[in-house]
């Protein structure tokens, strides 16, 4: 094969329909919500890169410290000649992985942006020569057609991003993934830890406002593409702390009673004073609770390592499936997710 292929799966049209759904399905609804993923624009990638910088904002930092000290450990024991990332972005977090692979035939980064794809692309088999780059412009949330690789395979899925998923979509997708592992695969997961309330509030809630800036900016990414005319001084940032279903919540808080028109998708869409639009969800984790969450999805939890209290890095693998009696306890565990 060519170094660097780059395949296509998600349609050109596709970002545009899903932004239109889902402002008109989160808007409509009580309470209203909007989905995270639609805070990157190029703006809006540029201000995570300064909140990644952030002295409060802890977890790039601690999922850096873990894999430049078990990158080696994660490739013993994977053994992986295919490393595929998804939500890859600028496939920085996965360098330390690959260098610590020299078995690896394989990298397959996995992103909705194309840009991304390539520049990281073209930079990585520069870098190394030997290894062969097939990156996939997909949402990985909606099912993947993956290319014919070598195994084992090791999926990684870091940033912490597996938090941003409600209760049912982590099921959805760790059921999506344990469906593609064949015997010897495995699943790399970088995982928020529960902590201490403060330093969670503040990690969301930085004292220069960088990341009220970033949540305010999924209104300017309506306006621009929709056509919508919110007013973005009309909202605060605001940060909460779920205990009961222990995740930080971000939101944005109506200042006053106002109209927002979105004529693009033809809605009007009305906020009372002090209403709030919640923007992201980013649940904190136990090493127990992930570890059933994951035995309910038949994958094993085999491997587990810790920066302190801030952050783990869990490796997983196929199991046997879930009994009934696992499938109604995880009913039941969702059916007391009030909020989602």
């Amino acid at each position: 094969m060519s170094p660097f292929l780059i395949t296509r799966t998600l349609p050109e049209e596709a970002t545009d329909a899903a932004l239109r759904a889902d402002v008109l399905r989160g808007l409509t609804r009580t309470p209203k919500t909007l989905p995270p993923k639609w805070f990157y624009d190029a703006h809006g990638s540029e201000l995570f890169e300064k909140i990644n910088d952030l002295a409060e904002y802890y977890p790039p930092r601690a999922e850096r410290e873990l894999l430049i000290a078990h990158s080696a450990d994660i490739a013993a024991a994977t053994g992986a000649r295919t490393l595929i990332e998804l939500g890859s972005g600028s496939s920085e977090k996965t360098r330390h992985l690959l260098d610590a692979m020299p078995h690896l035939h394989t990298y397959v980064p996995v992103d909705v942006s194309e840009s991304a794809l390539t520049q990281a692309g073209h930079t990585l088999v520069e870098q190394r020569p030997g290894l062969n780059v097939h990156a996939l412009i997909a949402d990985f949330t909606t099912g993947l057609a993956l290319p014919g690789t070598p195994g084992p395979r090791l999926f990684a899925f870091l940033g912490s991003t597996i938090g941003n998923l409600l209760p049912r979509e982590r099921a959805t997708f760790l059921s999506s993934i344990q469906s593609l592992l064949s015997p010897g695969d495995a699943l790399l997961l970088g995982i928020d830890l529960v902590k201490d309330e403060q330093a969670l509030i503040a990690a969301y809630d930085d004292a220069t406002g960088v990341t009220a800036a970033f949540n305010k900016n999924v209104l300017s990414v309506i306006n621009r593409a929709l056509n919508a005319d919110f007013d973005l001084d009309a909202f605060q940032h605001v940060v909460r702390w779920n205990a009961a279903n222990e995740r930080i919540e971000m939101r944005l808080r109506a200042r006053t009673n106002q109209t927002v028109k979105i004529p693009a998708i033809g809605l009007t869409v009305d906020f009372a004073a002090g209403e709030e639009l919640r923007t992201e969800v980013s649940a904190k984790f136990r090493e127990p609770v992930l570890r059933r969450e994951l035995a309910l999805r038949g994958l094993e939890l085999t491997r587990w390592w810790t920066a302190g209290p801030l952050y783990g890095i869990a490796l997983a693998r196929p199991s046997a499936p879930p009994t009934a009696a696992q499938l109604d306890t995880s009913r039941r565990l969702w059916a007391h997710d009030r909020s989602s």
